[in-house]
């Protein structure tokens, strides 16, 4: 056989196996962001697919960046959010600052990670939201799929939190270190912000970990918190580095 022929027959075997959409497009969210969507395999966030977040640590700073970093990609989304809690601590002022205008937030309570994860799927299913978010302590890998296969086809963006837990013994778990059907997954921390020449609080930074990505490789950085847009930005010294400017960003990404 010959080279082409090989290949012909190995991509047919591929698109067999993934259900003959071998070669479909499918529409991404970028960052916006050259630092970020040049690491990323996709150059951005697949709105039909899940992506999971989580604080590096339990405490209130690392919590807040999260939830401030989903609410930027919510901002940046097509339409209605579905926002999916298990308790009343959003401050909308604080989502407004990141881009996520109050009008456009539907917000549900449930009762337990159970419910979270349903209402999640239905709304996903339901095909006229831009994102949906839930937040969940215990998420099995065959949640994660039923959510990822609930995402697929559509343009709603599936963004989970992973909330720490604590075992019997009182130990914080890795909300990261169980396996997952989520197509990235990412750590959020607070970080110092830049120092200013007069007295005053400089924008918020995080340090972003992209801790696993379907395709691609994991990476981390620190950036500057999302802005009015829900855009983040890279600090300028890491803005002048060679080979940063210039850079395509796609807006699909092979299936």
């Amino acid at each position: 056989m010959t080279q082409s022929s090989i290949l012909a027959s190995l991509r047919a075997e591929l698109s067999a196996i993934e259900g003959g959409h071998e070669g479909r497009r499918r529409e991404v969210l970028p960052f916006g962001t050259g630092g970020i969507d040049s690491q990323l395999a996709n150059g951005g966030l697949r709105l039909d697919a899940l992506h999971e977040v989580t604080a590096a640590s339990p405490r209130m700073g690392d919590d807040a960046a999260a939830t401030l970093f989903l609410a930027g990609i919510a901002a940046r989304a097509w339409g209605p959010v579905l926002w999916i809690v298990r308790r009343r601590d959003l401050f909308a002022p604080g989502l407004y600052q990141a881009g996520l205008s109050p009008e456009r937030v539907l917000y549900a309570e449930a009762a337990d990670d159970a419910e979270v994860l349903a209402l999640m799927e239905e709304g996903l299913r339901h095909r006229a939201l831009g994102a949906v978010i839930g937040e969940a302590r215990r998420v099995g890998m065959a949640s994660t799929r039923r959510l990822q296969l609930a995402a697929e086809g559509g343009r709603t963006i599936a963004l989970l939190m992973k909330r720490h837990a604590s075992t019997r013994s009182g130990e914080t778990t890795d909300p990261l270190g169980a396996p997952s059907a989520a197509v990235t997954r990412w750590r959020i921390a607070t970080a110092p912000s830049a120092p200013l020449p007069t007295a005053g609080i400089g924008r918020a930074r995080w340090n972003l970990s992209l801790v696993r990505q379907r395709g691609g490789e994991p990476f981390a950085l620190t950036v500057e918190a999302c802005d009015e847009t829900g855009r983040l930005a890279l600090p300028a010294r890491l803005v002048d580095r060679p080979g940063q400017a210039g850079r395509a960003h796609p807006r699909t990404a092979a299936a």
